[in-house]
């Protein structure tokens, strides 16, 4: 039963059914031991300790706590940080000297009544199904009883000043006055946006949906487009500069224009190159493969280095920390720093967008206007049985006029200087579909490019 809560990158599932106290503390026990075997940290085989903090949903205090217990009974150490979003972990791992890692107790966007729980390594490495969280699952199987004491610490410590003080310090002052509407989803920007952007000087915040509640305004993920329609209304209601809107656990950002206009999160990664790039002349710039030819384009035009990446948190944040890069950006709304532990963070991606915008006494959509220059398809779902043999078609097809074909993640067939368009296609890990990312100079190609692909990719799933 246990093994159903372990997903690729987290822990995950309902609650109290197959995720509940008696899970949790079998998960904190095989964190434990896993931290404690060494696993490349130091101090191999000896108790340590490991933070814990808990996002607002209503099962996530019994649900950290039973994490805890079963922490301490492995011999760890722990410093419960208290409610926190996901990012604020990923600040204090390397903060608090001698922590050998972190859990963040979230389900992120997943409906209110999941919980879960996001493991993380010293220096704020994500543990991922490749990177030992089969490991912790294994050791998680394994436990016949949950019946052990409590032999190691547990202190509580509130780090939300030092916490502010290091999201701020990507904040620069701001050179003319911002109003800017943000919608928190009843998720864990309530409590991240004022404890950390209350007082900044020349910054006017409308909030929406600011309030812990058992059933929230709207599900707390800005990918869905619905979800970001109160911001993009708020936006143009109340005369703001941008809008913001957060996820559950607040560690992603959307952002949209004055004009209520959602913002794509390559055209933002383009937009914010220049800004990263003065820090550190000539550093990579992560983007996910799907991104749009202007992020490419930007950070080669900028004198920086474009590093591609699979989709995914874990190998936004490996490829980052693999190239030393400065920034890097996910067409999820995740954007990741090098001076935040390489790792993601809304409330930084929130901070940097309000520094260049400051900068210019232009609006943000003028701002944004440049990188929007090709035609992008969004992603779009197709129900495919063989999928492999699909996407092996695909490559026969345009072998001779793609200038470059990759298997980085599904395959992408590059055809846009000759042909002026270029695709990329990955097959979904839980479900018979592959999903098409596709993007040309003009519109005419994009239509004839969907055209000629459509038949070839089976039947566009529901809701496209």
């Amino acid at each position: 039963m246990i093994g159903k809560i372990f997903k690729a990158y987290d822990v995950r599932a309902i609650y109290p059914d197959p995720l509940n106290e008696d899970a949790g503390w079998k998960v904190g026990y095989a964190v434990g031991e896993f931290f404690k075997e060494g696993n490349g940290a130091p101090g191999a085989g000896k108790p340590g300790t490991i933070l814990v903090s808990r996002d607002h949903r209503p099962s996530a205090p019994s649900m950290a706590k039973a994490l805890i217990a079963g922490l301490r009974a492995a011999g760890m150490d722990v410093i419960d940080l208290g409610q926190a979003d996901t990012s604020f972990m990923y600040f204090a791992i390397p903060h608090i000297k001698g922590a050998l890692g972190g859990v963040q107790t979230t389900a992120s966007h997943n409906p209110i009544n999941y919980i879960g729980f996001k493991i993380s390594g010293q220096g704020a490495k994500p543990i991922g199904a490749d990177s030992g969280l089969k490991e912790i699952q294994k050791i998680a199987e394994s436990i016949d009883s949950t019946d052990k004491p409590a032999v190691g610490k547990l202190e509580e410590r509130n780090l939300w000043d030092e916490y502010r003080k290091h999201v701020l310090g990507f904040l620069t002052p701001l050179k003319r006055p911002l109003k800017v509407y943000i919608d928190a989803c009843n998720g864990m920007a309530t409590k991240l946006v004022p404890e950390v952007f209350n007082g900044v000087e020349n910054l006017t915040i409308i909030q929406e949906n600011f309030e812990f509640t058992d059933r929230w305004a709207h599900e707390p993920n800005p990918l869905v487009a619905e979800n970001m329609v109160p911001t993009q209304e708020g936006v143009k209601r109340e005369g703001a500069d941008l809008g913001a809107c957060f996820d559950g656990d607040a560690d992603r950002c959307m952002i949209t224009d004055e004009k209520g206009e959602i913002i794509g999160c390559d055209h933002l990664t383009a937009l914010l190159c220049d800004h990263f790039l003065k820090q550190q002349p000539g550093s990579s710039v992560v983007y996910d493969l799907r991104a749009s030819k202007v992020v490419e384009q930007t950070i080669k035009q900028l004198g920086g280095k474009p590093a591609r990446s699979k989709v995914g948190h874990v190998n936004m944040k490996a490829l980052l920390r693999e190239t030393d890069g400065i920034f890097g950006g996910e067409l999820s709304g995740h954007f990741y720093f090098k001076h935040n532990s390489f790792a993601d963070s809304g409330a930084i991606a929130f901070a940097a967008v309000l520094t260049v915008l400051s900068e210019s006494d232009k609006p943000i959509s003028e701002l944004i206007a440049p990188y929007k220059q090709y035609p992008q398809s969004g992603e779009i779902n197709f129900e495919v049985e063989d999928k492999a043999g699909v996407m092996a078609a695909l490559k026969e097809v345009y072998a001779a006029d793609a200038q470059m074909i990759d298997d980085l993640d599904g395959v992408t067939i590059d055809c846009f200087d000759n042909k002026g368009f270029w695709f990329n296609v990955r097959a979904s890990n839980t479900e018979p579909l592959l999903r098409l990312n596709a993007e040309a100079k003009d519109a005419a190609t994009l239509d004839s490019l969907l055209n000629e692909l459509t038949p070839r990719l089976g039947t566009v799933a529901a809701g496209h």
